[in-house]
């Protein structure tokens, strides 16, 4: 298979319910580029593990997984290391993203105006999960507007889209939700400019299995505070073909491609 030009990271905790019905729609998705799908299984519980290693899966989907729970951010940089495309993006496996917007995310990166592209969430009565949700986002969007002096609409969104080799020479380490504003904070830092797109969006209850909470607010806060003190340079991006891929705190372990061995 010739290396994608799209890269789809997928970090995964307890989601069986709904991680098949993820990636079926990530692969029939028509985004007008070649992809592939990297899943991470971010030391599941709830069986989501033995049904992702137990089938066979199109040749597009490479499996990997953590022994333990280490959160999405992990997840995250761990599909990123291993990422072949041109550019990667972030979709997760609650089914609250459209994939086929991520045909929305790649123009201005193909037409050379960003390197990122965010995907701007419509927050209406049928597409929230509560107004302390929505207020919270909008504050914690404040918040990184005013220490970085931007003008961000949606800094949680998770329909990020980012050219891998500028995406891998930001200085990550958030483990958890954090990781959402702190790609932000690092690629603001880089001096990139974050082109932002609207998509399709609709929350899940937390009866549903929405795992973000009040506490998820204050870890926001305190990474954009950390990033904005934190004065470090950002490596400088070199050109993917070069690139080398960054470890990560907890070594994955690799299963298998998604072919059939």
């Amino acid at each position: 298979m010739a290396d994608p030009q799209l890269s789809v990271l997928m970090p995964v905790f307890n989601e069986i319910d709904t991680v098949e019905r993820a990636i079926a729609e990530v692969l029939d998705a028509n985004v007008g580029v070649s992809i592939e799908l990297i899943v991470v299984d971010d030391g599941s519980t709830d069986g989501t593990r033995e049904l992702l290693f137990g089938r066979d899966w199109p040749e597009q989907v490479r499996l990997f997984k953590h022994e333990s729970n280490m959160g999405k951010g992990a997840a995250v940089r761990t599909a990123l290391e291993y990422a072949r495309g041109e550019v990667s993006a972030i979709m997760d496996a609650d089914l609250e993203y459209d994939p086929e917007d991520l045909a929305t995310l790649m123009p201005p990166l193909q037409e050379g105006l960003s390197n990122a592209v965010f995907g701007v969430r419509a927050f209406d009565g049928y597409t929230s999960h509560s107004f302390m949700y929505v207020m919270g986002n909008k504050g914690v969007t404040l918040a990184a507007n005013v220490l970085f002096n931007v003008y961000l609409r949606d800094l949680m969104t998770c329909h990020k889209a980012i050219r891998t080799d500028v995406f891998r020479a930001l200085p990550l380490q958030a483990r958890g939700f954090d990781i959402e504003p702190e790609i932000a904070a690092r690629l603001l830092q880089h001096g990139e400019r974050i082109f932002e797109v609207p998509v399709s969006y609709k929350a899940r209850s937390s009866s549903e299995g929405k795992k973000l909470t009040s506490a998820d607010g204050f870890r926001v806060l305190r990474t954009l505070l950390r990033c904005r003190l934190d004065k470090r340079a950002v490596k400088k991006a070199v050109p993917a073909s070069v690139a080398a891929a960054p470890g990560v705190p907890a070594s994955p372990v690799p299963e298998r491609d998604g072919a059939a061995r």
